[in-house]
């Protein structure tokens, strides 16, 4: 049975057993105990608050992408902050400031639109400037840390702090905001202004052909499970495994691009975590190397 709480007059309300399968783009995963989508700074301030009076464990989900989340589900708060959307460009600096909400591919458009460069390659990853700042996200040799000059973030206590990049311990997607129970609230990066508008937007979309020309975009998934070793890609070691095309369920090492698992419809996610370990295990078996997950796995896989 559903019920809500009230957390603000302007009409923020956590509900309780809403469905996360949805909102992941997997496409699989329980229910969250409690659910709220702020929609503005106060909403989330309050959101926050009102976990920390419940005692409530408070998870993040934005675009939904690079997540696993159990069949179980999870407990505590769920706030999803894909609604907390808004750009600003500072045409003096060069600067685009954006909340934690906007997609990537939405903001690379935007800077394309206007003749500025160096969003070209976020076009074709599927999250927004929250999960792109937190985890250092990157596709062509470019990642996040590079162009970002600040992010705001929110303490449990509803305290905001401004941090620069040298404070966020970035390294190969990954940095000490994950896991940590600080939210990005926003993002400023720097651009290059003054190109003409029709080249930056040839050279986006030739990003994103690229990127649809050899991942499998036409089926649920993740995105890039594994991280890529220093040797060798996790792809090339998951083809060379003989591993293309295996299925668990309906969860299947994609053809396309082997460091893709995809729902062929109507996976668990119970299916793509027995199928993530097995494509680990058979790697190690035959490369000794073990591979780490890129995507972040949430809940109780042992129910």
């Amino acid at each position: 049975m559903t019920t809500q709480k009230l957390l603000t007059r302007s009409g923020c309300a956590a509900q309780s057993q809403v469905s996360l399968a949805p909102l992941t783009t997997f496409r699989v995963g329980g229910l969250a105990e409690w659910f709220v989508a702020p929609r503005s700074l106060a909403d989330l301030q309050a959101s926050l608050q009102w976990a920390t009076a419940e005692g409530l464990a408070v998870t993040v989900l934005g675009a939904g992408s690079n997540l696993l989340i159990s069949d179980v589900g999870l407990s505590g708060l769920v706030i999803c902050t894909r609604y907390l959307r808004q750009t600003r460009f500072d045409e003096a600096t060069g600067q685009i400031t954006a909340t934690a909400g906007e997609p990537v591919a939405t903001l690379a458009w935007k800077a394309a639109k206007r003749g500025w460069r160096g969003f070209e390659w976020m076009v074709g990853i599927p999250g927004t400037v929250g999960g792109a700042v937190v985890m250092n996200a990157g596709a062509h040799g470019c990642e996040t840390a590079q162009i970002l000059v600040s992010t705001e973030v929110l303490d449990p206590d509803g305290s905001r702090a401004v941090l620069l990049p040298e404070a966020l311990d970035y390294r190969y997607r990954t940095s000490n905001l994950q896991g940590c129970d600080r939210l990005v609230t926003q993002a400023t990066f720097q651009l290059q202004p003054g190109s003409s508008p029709a080249d930056v937007k040839a050279a986006t979309a030739a990003d994103l052909e690229q990127r649809r020309s050899t991942q499998p975009y036409h089926l649920p998934s993740c995105g890039s499970v594994f991280r890529n070793p220093t040797e060798h890609s996790a792809g090339w070691l998951i083809e060379n495994s003989g591993l293309k095309g295996f299925q668990i369920g309906q969860a299947q090492v994609a053809q396309m691009h082997a460091n893709f698992i995809v729902n062929c419809g109507g996976a668990k996610a119970a299916d793509i975590f027995q199928l993530i370990q097995h494509v680990q295990a058979t790697v190690e078996a035959k490369w000794h190397l073990h591979l780490r997950p890129e995507v972040k796995i949430l809940g109780d896989f042992e129910a």
